[in-house]
């Protein structure tokens, strides 16, 4: 029998029973356990969780006090501004998934079980839109690559920091998120069959003017290579200037700067240089909105109620590292 306070699926007990298949029975019940968990929760959380809350917006207090110190949580904001229904809106999509990504890379750590629920059913319904839509799958693979070296190196240092929740269950999800990668990673783009005007049919002026309007580079190298007319144009040096200056400060230019062999600025990799050292301008089609008059947080297409006698007037737009540092207590 083990002694007193040994857990009894510990390595040396194993030994003396033998039992390192009885480990692997066991683990491998656990996550079938775990995994029958989440499926459960999924539908919980799609049918119930919602039911609760007819507003989609949030009271978030400015300071921490007696009575409502920890009370406004991530979980609970997941579930009252309804981020599993902003996913399918094209405006909202990016802002969630840098959402996640930001947890993903400091705050896991933080959240509570219900918080953890909510986060990998927003994850897996994110998942699947992609993979029906085929809408920015490099967003995705981003995140995902993101947890998922969060997860190995909190798994590995178990013990060390505060994960909530079974380890059985994070290495369920770990195992869950590299077969998301696997399925991204096999992803094939169907070519639409279309006898109508193409990309390619349009004049140069309108390809140069739908590559200035893009503000991710990786956006403009992947347009250039569908054909050779738009590798062209996504090599023109006036392009990444303009994209430097939206993103970086001319301050930041004279730190970093790359000359070409012929003594021109490298407008191309001064920009993927820049990226390294400092934040990129975020830009997203809707944001949330927090007010200053009645401290809450909402989107700003469902409103809230509002005592200001100007609500325009109170409005703040709130960008995903903001979001995440109305929450930290």
């Amino acid at each position: 029998m083990p002694f007193l306070g040994q857990d009894w699926r510990s390595p040396g007990w194993s030994i003396l029973t033998g039992g390192d298949d009885d480990d692997e029975m066991y683990a491998s019940e656990d996550c079938e356990l775990a995994a029958k968990k989440r499926k459960k929760d999924h539908c919980r959380n799609n049918t119930d969780s919602q039911c609760f809350y007819r507003e989609n917006w949030i009271y978030v207090h400015k300071e921490s006090t007696r009575e409502r110190h920890g009370y406004c949580t991530l979980g609970e904001a997941f579930n009252r501004l309804d981020f599993s229904s902003a996913i399918q809106d094209i405006r909202r999509f990016n802002y969630v998934v840098k959402l996640l990504q930001l947890i993903a890379k400091s705050q896991l750590t933080s959240l509570s079980g219900a918080a953890q629920k909510n986060y990998f059913n927003i994850l897996d319904k994110i998942v699947r839109k992609v993979m029906e839509d085929h809408h920015n799958p490099r967003l995705i693979k981003d995140l995902l690559q993101d947890l998922s070296s969060t997860l190995c190196i909190l798994i590995r240092g178990v013990g060390k920091s505060v994960l909530v929740g079974n380890i059985n269950i994070w290495m369920c999800r770990l195992e869950t998120i590299r077969l998301w990668q696997q399925q991204l990673k096999n992803l094939q783009m169907n070519k639409q069959v279309n006898n109508g005007l193409t990309l390619s049919d349009l004049p140069l002026h309108m390809l140069s003017n739908i590559l200035h309007r893009f503000s991710d580079g990786w956006d403009i190298i992947t347009l250039g290579q569908v054909t050779p007319t738009l590798y062209m144009l996504s090599e023109d040096r006036q392009l990444w200037k303009k994209l430097c200056q939206y993103h970086f400060a001319e301050k930041q230019f004279c730190r970093h700067l790359i000359l070409s062999e012929k003594g021109h600025i490298d407008w191309k990799l001064m920009y993927f240089a820049l990226q390294k050292y400092y934040p990129k301008k975020e830009q997203y089609g809707d944001t949330l909105h927090f007010c200053r008059h009645c401290s809450i947080l909402f989107w700003k297409d469902s409103g809230h109620p509002c005592t200001a006698s100007d609500p325009n007037t109170c409005l703040m737009p709130v960008s995903p590292q903001h979001f995440i540092d109305l929450f930290k207590f």
